[in-house]
């Protein structure tokens, strides 16, 4: 069936030197010679992938422009593809979208040129997702991330582990066929061997993926302690700005602000909280409040203390609040004599002078990331991706405990799991999944 020809501006919308609007679909060439015209150029002689300079018509006016042509399949969509490189300005690449609408074209939906790519074989669903990760990217990690899996890796890794399966399928069939010749508790040894190394691979791989969700969103890091300990000027000394106030007023913190900075491509996100203490003032009181909830967000807490006083009441009390907590007993003020006893998880600092920030900034994330992640390694940001994989390695578990299980009920199990993991690449996945994940794409991609 023949599919619309689709357009929509594919560059952010702004001022800028360069816009790029794309058509895709079998009528492409059609639609845009209707619009573009170079000496000599028509339909019989275009060449794919040579830019052509011209001038496009929009109405009584022309816009010189550039016009490249990429034929079938040999193009992101796998379907005919014409860019025409314009000018930068939003009311432009506004006008040659209604007239490319206007000479034959449709607008495109969301991530249509992507879905298009995916149900033509030009790139797997896992693919797809990675697009967008690399998209949204805001650290070194997630980027990095998206871009192994962009590469095929994920594909690779799933694929081999489908192969198998196939195999163990193959070997259960012909043992149904032929059951006089089969040795069926060897052949269920084996199945069950082969199902264990699969597992040991997924939990591998979901194993390396815990640290992903802190690559993907950053670590939450919530600043608690009493007034006037220091906390803003750790945040600031953090940072390597002032962004929070200073000053020897208690209760200056009234709520909480959110920055983020990062260290060695982990995102942290600091949460620097009202101090806490009794107070009657009604607008501390709520930021103090605040202060509470926030600890239960955070992945890990610093609990700053005065390194030039003894513990008292009030730091008792918040450090109540931390028994559950990840917590690093940040000591601040070592510029000064020191009088506070030595904390367990302790981390010496001087907000002041910026002695041992870096130290501090380290500890943060190998207290997270308890294990150092292999950069090599395959790393799932796709939270989607994850489930499926914990949805396979939960069916692993199940076939294991299955109690003397015959051949055609392990049959069917491994079908299922080969099912399962079809999700991931899009070969087994349903139509309505397929559209939500590309729903959330942007327009012109």
């Amino acid at each position: 069936m023949k599919e619309d020809t689709i357009v929509s501006i594919s560059t952010p919308l702004g001022k800028g030197a360069v816009a790029i609007v794309r058509l895709s679909g079998q009528d492409s060439l059609t639609v845009a010679l209707k619009l573009f015209h170079s000496k000599n150029l028509d339909a019989s002689n275009v060449q794919p992938r040579f830019m052509y300079f011209g001038q496009l018509s929009l109405g009584e006016v022309f816009e010189q422009c550039l016009m490249v042509y990429f034929k079938a399949p040999f193009s992101y969509t796998g379907q005919d593809i014409v860019e025409f490189q314009i000018h930068g300005g939003v009311l432009l690449a506004q006008k040659v979208v209604e007239a490319c609408l206007g000479a034959g074209a449709r607008m495109a939906e969301p991530g249509e040129y992507s879905k298009r790519a995916f149900l033509n074989g030009k790139i797997s669903l896992d693919k797809a997702e990675a697009i967008i990760g690399e998209i949204n990217a805001e650290t070194e990690g997630e980027l990095k991330s998206s871009l192994q899996v962009t590469n095929g890796r994920l594909a690779e890794a799933i694929g081999q582990q489908q192969s198998k399966l196939t195999t163990l399928l193959a070997e259960l069939e012909v043992g149904m066929d032929y059951p006089d010749e089969t040795e069926e508790a060897a052949l269920k040894t084996d199945v069950l061997s082969v199902l264990a190394d699969i597992g040991e691979e997924i939990l591998q791989l979901l194993k390396y993926s815990e640290s992903a969700k802190y690559l993907k969103n950053g670590i939450n890091v919530a600043l608690v302690g009493k007034t006037n300990v220091g906390k803003s000027s750790v945040m600031n000394a953090l940072l390597g700005e002032d962004r929070a106030i200073v000053t020897d007023i208690q209760g200056t913190t009234r709520d909480s602000i959110t920055e983020s900075f990062l260290h060695n491509g982990v995102k942290i996100n600091l949460i620097d909280t009202a101090g806490i203490r009794q107070t009657e003032d009604v607008v501390e009181s709520i930021g103090i409040e605040k202060s509470k909830q926030q600890l239960a967000l955070a992945d890990i807490v610093l609990f700053v203390l005065d390194g030039s006083a003894n513990k008292d009441a009030e730091d008792a009390q918040i450090e109540k609040l931390l028994d559950k907590q990840k917590t690093i007993f940040v000591v601040n003020k070592t510029d000064k004599t020191r009088l506070l006893a030595k904390q367990q998880n302790e981390v010496e600092i001087s907000a002041l002078s910026g002695k041992n920030i870096d130290a501090l900034k380290k500890k943060i994330v190998d207290m997270v990331l308890k294990e150092q992640v292999d950069p090599n390694a395959l790393v799932l940001s796709n939270e989607r991706q994850h489930q499926i994989l914990q949805d396979s390695h939960n069916q692993i578990k199940a076939i294991q405990s299955t109690s003397s299980p015959t051949l055609d009920v392990l049959s069917m199990q491994i079908k299922a799991l080969w099912q399962t993991l079809g999700k991931i690449t899009g070969n087994t996945e349903n139509e309505d999944i397929i559209n939500l994940i590309f729903s959330k794409f942007c327009l012109g991609k």
